[in-house]
């Protein structure tokens, strides 16, 4: 047995979330539903212009590993954050969950400082995210622990994190030592944006590399520039062993080779829907490392989804492990 199910490499960050009327975000300049890059002079002015915020530990692959961390799972996170007070709250509160993380810090007189991600919640539950990275754009192959990686069954792998200048090199090495020990390699899209800036090598890393590819309808029709969904689902499922593509309210697409499982969404009221496509990740890698069906991993993955856009903040604050079951949910074997 394997000492992790999954271990996650991403852009850590610490959430700082705020509610605000559509105006505010025309006033503001910011785009509706999407991550914008900033640098620290914006975060500074959009802080200040936000009012009362909550801040939470984050970051998309930060709030998957917790997910399966929650839920029970052996696993792991690589990021980067500063040694200064939001890289403390970061580093606490994940281990707190239950996962490992022991990625070393940037120094205290690192010019940047620990990444921040300042998200608007619309009342529609819409949240539009601003991202400064700080010093989590600096990860470096250096902070792959290559025995790390061969002890995970899977890793976990966040799009977002193509846009530091030495990522591509520290995720080679991660895939290289996964698959080496026998071990598989998922990919989030994370953002149609993400998409489009990075569209070349997401598709080698895709047809060489990737055994599962997560990302919604917007990522799905950005990567294979299309207008037709089913078209680039079927043209997804011919270069990836397994797709899981969430779809909103109208639940997922979970695709392997020929299959096609189409699985409702759970009926929510949304409150935020920041964490909802983490937390399905979450959900369906926990469940798929437990031997479950791949349309039942589908249904954990929404299950997880509707729990955390429920309430603001992108970490459960119900038992998953107790959703899941309600549903009648349970492995194959």
């Amino acid at each position: 047995m394997k000492a992790f199910q999954v271990v996650g490499i991403g852009n850590a960050m610490v959430d700082v979330l705020a509610r605000a009327p559509d105006a505010f975000l025309a006033d503001a300049g910011i785009e509706k539903g999407i991550m914008q890059l900033i640098d620290m002079d914006r975060a500074v002015e959009l802080y200040a212009a936000i009012g009362p915020a909550r801040e939470v530990s984050g970051g998309s692959a930060a709030n998957t590993i917790a997910g399966i961390a929650h839920l029970g799972g052996r696993t792991a996170y690589v990021g980067k954050v500063k040694d200064d007070q939001l890289g403390a709250i970061f580093a606490h509160d994940l281990r707190a969950q239950g996962a490992v993380f022991e990625t070393t810090f940037a120094p205290k007189d690192a010019a940047d400082e620990t990444g921040r991600c300042l998200i608007v919640v619309t009342p529609d539950g819409e949240r539009s995210m601003n991202t400064y990275l700080g010093v989590t754009e600096f990860l470096t192959a250096d902070d792959i622990d290559e025995t790390q990686m061969a002890q995970a069954e899977w890793i976990y792998l966040e799009g977002y994190r193509f846009d530091g200048p030495e990522s591509h090199a520290a995720f080679a090495k991660a895939i290289t030592a996964c698959r080496t020990a026998g071990g598989r390699v998922s990919l989030t899209l994370s953002d149609p944006f993400c998409v489009s800036r990075h569209r070349d090598a997401f598709r080698a890393m895709i047809k060489s590399d990737v055994d599962l590819l997560f990302c919604n309808r917007a990522e799905m029709l950005s990567m294979y520039e299309t207008d037709d969904f089913d078209a680039a689902l079927a043209q997804a499922a011919t270069e990836v062993a397994i797709v899981a593509c969430t779809d909103a309210e109208n639940g997922a697409h979970i695709l392997s080779g020929t299959d096609h499982w189409h699985v409702a969404a759970a009926p929510v009221q949304i409150v935020d829907a920041t964490g909802a496509g983490d937390l399905f990740a979450g959900a369906f890698l926990w469940a798929l490392t437990h031997n479950y069906a791949l349309s039942d991993c589908g249904r954990a993955g929404n299950i997880a989804a509707a729990e955390v856009i429920s309430h603001i903040g992108a970490r459960p604050e119900s038992d998953l492990s107790a959703l899941i079951a309600q549903a009648g949910l349970a492995p194959t074997k």
